[in-house]
């Protein structure tokens, strides 16, 4: 069993085969890049799975959990009602283009977030990180990139064709850009892993 346990949950608790993938893949990352202790903000939580599952894995990481969408709000809530752990806090509804929550935190946590949203959300979120990360807060992104220009997987061509015809301001973002912008707000690229299903862990850190 894995170190979630998600039994008993309710009809609200919505459950993403994606997170059961990856969640262990990317805890192990988070892991390296964290401290023991740390205050987490977490964006687009989405079913609240990842929540859950690195707030019961790590239970000096007291996280934070956000999304915009209704319903993965009531999820989230849901999810933390039947089997979250005290350090798991009640998610809060959060736009990066808008207003933060105050304070500081130890890292920022954007799990599929850049690719399916307009660019002025990745700007919105490096300003923000280079104002609320801690010296040495890690930002975490996690998804598909483009690395020089071309994408890592005939499958993530395929799916940045699928964003855009959903909506033109969405897509595969080129890596080279997306560093460059948390370079011009204070985040360095400390290391970029190799994921599951052609997807990468981006690590900035705040000098």
């Amino acid at each position: 069993m894995s170190r979630t346990d998600h039994r008993g949950t309710s009809p609200a608790c919505l459950k993403s085969p994606a997170a059961a993938r990856n969640r262990e893949p990317i805890l192990a990352v988070l892991e390296e890049v964290l401290p023991a202790r740390a205050r987490v903000l977490e964006l687009a939580s989405g079913s609240g799975e990842h929540a859950l599952h690195f707030a019961t894995a790590m239970p000096g990481w007291q996280w934070q959990p956000s999304d915009v969408d209704s319903h993965s709000l009531a999820s989230i809530e849901a999810w933390r009602e039947a089997s979250g752990p005290d350090n798991l806090l009640a998610p809060i509804r959060l736009d990066a283009t808008g207003a933060w929550p105050d304070g500081t935190f130890d890292a920022i946590v954007a799990i599929n977030l850049i690719h399916i949203s307009p660019w002025e959300v990745t700007e919105a979120l490096m300003a923000l990180a280079g104002e609320r990360l801690a010296a040495g807060g890690v930002l975490y992104l996690y998804g598909p990139y483009r690395r020089e220009g071309r994408h890592t997987a005939p499958s993530n061509a395929a799916f940045d064709e699928d964003l855009k015809r959903r909506d033109a301001r969405w897509g595969v973002r080129d890596l080279e850009t997306v560093v460059e912008a948390a370079n011009s707000r204070g985040l360095v690229l400390e290391t970029v892993v190799e994921m599951p299903a052609n997807n990468l862990s981006v690590v900035l850190r705040r000098q």
